[in-house]
């Protein structure tokens, strides 16, 4: 499981790293296809848009697919294909000057490159065993940990180079990493303790799993508002703007050191019960960073908020994947990808509407965070005690 996992998170750096690249890059090569600056802000928020539909059909997909051995793996090779190759033609098409082309090839890569988010996680549901599911899901979440981590150096180092050549290799590294997919699902599905379970009937959703869905909706857009807008500002309270590529990685470093912490919590205590104690954490965090009388006590708070965060994701995803078992993981895995990408469309809508520069809208997205989270805990908490009163009514 553990190869496996580390494959995972490659697949995973190289995927966010794409991202990363694309909107480094975006204004330069709108600009050179004919579209103002202005109209940036808003094809950002078109993928998103695109995201948040795609990642839970591709989840629905990958559970009929998924049902065959083999079939899933070979279309995530495809659709990677696909998806490298409207990433890679991207900025050969810009200096051509017209609009449409770049956009559709935009539209493409956006759509076809869900097929890297929830499909994955779909595997792990289907055939670890419910054990080892936060663990791989930990190994992988390092994956995105650490590309969120060295974006501010990549934005440093990227900006003076042709755009050719960062879309290439990375369209190129990501389409060779994928090419190991089918080997990903034959290795899981042979070192899976029995048969995978056959799907089960269609339930309609209950209460509680809707609730853990708005809960994780909450978690995603204090996420957004908490790293997005509001950490460059606090920081610049201490810091000059150049300093700020060496401070933003602090959240990241705190993801990726607390995600093993919250791992074996998640082993030990269970999924729910980690993801309230990370929603509160995150809560906590963010509300005292707020306040931060210096730089480096605003550092831990961050590095704390990182860590909450990690809490948060890990379990959400173990969660997901128990709601969605057997049949329906990618479903449910789709879902939660989906409400990240939404929690990142409204944070996009609140720049694009320039309402985060209004004082009295930032006074409240600096409290914003804090109460979401908080808000997110309690639900998650009493969905908790509710779990274990049933399963205790059960036994």
């Amino acid at each position: 499981m553990t190869r496996v996992g580390l494959y995972f998170a490659s697949v995973q750096f190289l995927f966010v790293t794409c991202w990363t690249v694309y909107v480094i890059y975006l204004p330069q090569l709108a600009a050179q296809a004919g579209i103002e600056k202005k109209w940036v802000i808003y094809i950002l928020m078109a993928d998103q848009a695109i995201f948040t539909l795609m990642d839970f059909s591709i989840g629905v997909a990958a559970d009929r697919v998924g049902r065959t051995l083999g079939r899933l793996g070979r279309l995530l090779v495809v659709l990677t294909a696909v998806s490298c190759a409207a990433f890679l033609l991207l900025p050969l098409v810009a200096p051509g000057g017209s609009p449409l082309p770049f956009l559709a090839l935009i539209a493409v890569w956006a759509a076809t490159s869900s097929a890297l988010r929830a499909p994955p996680m779909m595997m792990l549901g289907k055939y670890v065993p419910t054990p080892g599911v936060p663990w791989v899901a930990t190994l992988m979440l390092v994956g995105m940990g650490v590309a969120g981590a060295i974006a501010p150096y990549l934005t440093v180092s990227l900006r003076s180079l042709d755009p050719r050549l960062p879309f290439a290799l990375s369209s190129i590294a990501l389409i060779a990493a994928v090419s190991g997919m089918l080997w990903a699902e034959k290795h899981l599905a042979a070192s899976a303790a029995a048969p995978p379970a056959a799907p089960t009937p269609r339930k309609p959703l209950n209460a509680d799993v809707v609730l853990f869905f708005a809960a994780a909706a909450l978690l995603g857009l204090g996420f957004q508002v908490h790293f997005a807008l509001n950490s460059a500002p606090l920081y610049l309270r201490f810091a000059k703007p150049a300093e700020l590529d060496h401070l933003m990685p602090a959240f990241w470093v705190g993801f990726n050191l607390l995600i093993f912490v919250a791992c074996r919590a998640n082993q030990r205590f269970g999924g729910a019960a980690v993801m309230a104690s990370g929603a509160v954490l995150g809560a906590l965090a963010s509300s005292l960073a707020a306040s931060a009388g210096s730089l480096e006590l605003l550092l831990v708070l961050q590095f704390l908020a990182g860590g909450a965060w990690a809490a948060v994701l890990v379990s959400a995803m173990t969660a997901a994947i128990a709601i969605g078992h057997f049949g329906r993981e990618g479903a449910a895995t789709g879902g939660l990808f989906a409400l990240l990408a939404l929690a990142t469309f409204a944070r996009m809508a609140l720049v694009a509407a320039q309402l985060n520069q209004d004082p009295g809208i930032s006074a409240l997205l600096v409290t914003l965070p804090g109460l979401a989270w908080a808000a997110a805990g309690l639900l998650l908490a009493w969905l908790a005690l509710r779990a274990r009163a049933a399963a205790a009514a059960a036994g």
